[in-house]
């Protein structure tokens, strides 16, 4: 059970101890590849240990629940912080190859661990009010680390990033003081058993409500997504990779474990409103993307809406349906961050983002090329890529539940992949074919080939994933299975504790 502190813990110490060696470059990027490699495999372990073990457990201090704090890695937590782990190791090493050495010299390493400790902390805390804490420390290094450089876009872009986010932020922990006014707890588990005891349910659904707005906001949801197309376009593309793979995953996270544990007594209506922001964030995510000509942007306009495919499935709530939806949450993150990672390259070797502005690279990188066409095509759905599988599975729990509503989501989320397409197209059309009217400088490409290693990492994950799905399949499914089943998260936290309305 110790094991379930140490990618907090980990990250943590490695942070504090790049910050006391900044002046010494060489000395930061060993300790802290070292430390992410360590804590990438405690976290591979763990999904194993929980699978085989159950659900693990860490009480600070050995103070029983809901008066200790308590970390809690079930299946579904603890897939996260693998891949977000995963994410972490292939974005640094990339990071270490392409970042310039006045970011390195200023703190960049020492932030990344705070926002991988984090990150990691989101997904393990059992604690409604630790999870805000570990929101505010993931959110802080994010700030620095988008104004690190300090060009005029960063901070300006930074600025926007952080005044969005200290609104949710304001929201969130207003609401979760409202909901220990009705329940009186901040535990998550003892919370799930007071809410279906509180006589005050009236109540309990307009604080669901207002977690959504929090977390879809974090998460990128339809109408709150303003705050994300000018942020990752500024930063540095290891970074870029892990910001738009991970972070709005954290918030997409929240939502599958809020509305899976704690509010679930009126999914007629709380999921119904979920199922129907899927289908706008589908539908205006992906026309905002069509609409754009730099290469980051549209990845960037994509996030939000590929967020609404895994929020899709649990909009459905179904078992089956949640399993589509963590299968879908695992593909996006390494496309996505594939994605951004190709853009970088491209950007590198022809010193823009803008697509009408790089043609020609498939004919002269065509590594490059196939890389971009791998991940694009995974992100479209096409078979036998994870993009594919994942809808596949959506698509197929959206019929077996039927009505009208499941059914003009499916219709919607079929458009959008052929939307998706489209705007995946137009970056091969203008990106990578065609002719280029002038020879790109050989000092603008002469460092890009080591670049495309995590790349093939993650792009080879797409297609491992593809092609030998159903290991994948019966992880997620058992994942499912223990977030649809809330007794079980429970009785791991406190035993003593049971849902009456179970």
């Amino acid at each position: 059970m110790q094991l379930v502190f140490l990618p907090i813990l980990i990250p943590l110490g490695t942070a504090i101890v790049l910050a006391l060696l900044s002046k010494s470059v060489p000395a930061q990027r060993v300790i802290s590849a070292v430390a992410t490699l360590v804590t990438y495999g405690i976290s591979m372990a763990l999904i194993f240990i929980v699978r085989d073990d159950g659900i693990q457990v860490y009480k600070e201090g050995n103070w029983d629940p809901p008066f200790g704090i308590c970390l809690v890695g079930d299946l579904f937590s603890c897939i996260m912080v693998g891949i977000a782990m995963t994410i972490a190791v292939a974005a640094l090493m990339y990071t270490f190859w392409s970042v310039d050495k006045d970011r390195e010299r200023h703190y960049l390493y020492p932030l990344f661990q705070f926002q991988i400790m984090g990150v990691n902390g989101c997904f393990l805390t059992g604690d409604l009010f630790n999870l805000f804490v570990f929101f505010e420390i993931m959110l802080i290094a994010s700030y620095a680390l988008i104004s690190l450089g300090g060009q005029k876009q960063q901070l300006e872009a930074t600025v926007k990033y952080m005044a969005l986010n200290l609104i949710a932020s304001t929201i969130m922990v207003g609401t979760v003081l409202l909901l220990y006014r009705f329940v009186g707890t901040l535990n998550m588990a003892d919370i799930a058993q007071r809410v279906w005891d509180s006589p005050d349910q009236g109540m309990i659904t307009p604080i669901a409500m207002m977690f959504l707005v929090v977390f879809g906001m974090k998460g990128a949801l339809f109408g709150l997504w303003f705050w994300m197309p000018g942020t990752y376009t500024v930063i540095p593309a290891g970074l870029s990779a892990y910001f738009g793979g991970i972070l709005t995953k954290v918030g997409v996270y929240c939502l599958f474990r809020m509305f899976t544990l704690i509010f679930i007594y009126d999914t007629g209506y709380t999921h119904a409103i979920i199922l129907g922001l899927a289908a706008l964030t589908m539908l205006v995510g992906v026309l905002g993307a069509a609409a754009q000509n730099n290469y980051r942007t549209i990845l960037t306009y994509h996030i939000s809406s590929q967020v609404g495919y895994m929020i899709m499935g649990l909009g459905i709530f179904t078992p089956a349906a949640v399993a589509g939806g963590i299968f879908y949450i695992v593909h996006h993150i390494l496309v996505k961050s594939a994605l951004f990672l190709s853009g970088g390259v491209a950007e590198r070797i022809t010193g823009s983002q803008h697509i009408k502005s790089m043609a020609g690279l498939a004919t002269r990188y065509p590594v490059v090329a196939v890389l971009f066409l791998i991940a694009a095509l995974s992100l479209s759905g096409f078979p036998p890529l994870s993009g594919f599988t994942a809808k596949l599975l959506l698509i197929k729990a959206g019929f077996e539940d039927g009505g009208w509503l499941n059914y003009t989501v499916v219709g919607v989320s079929l458009l959008v992949s052929l939307l998706t397409l489209y705007s995946m197209s137009k970056i091969w059309q203008y990106a990578y074919w065609g002719k280029r009217e002038e020879e790109i400088a050989d000092e603008a490409n002469t460092s890009y080939k080591i670049l495309l290693v995590p790349i093939a990492f993650l792009v080879g994950l797409c297609i491992f994933m593809g092609l030998w799905a159903e290991p994948f399949i019966d992880i997620f499914t058992e994942a499912a299975n223990q977030l649809m089943n809330p007794q079980v998260y429970i009785d791991a936290v406190n035993p003593q504790q049971i849902i009456s309305g179970n």
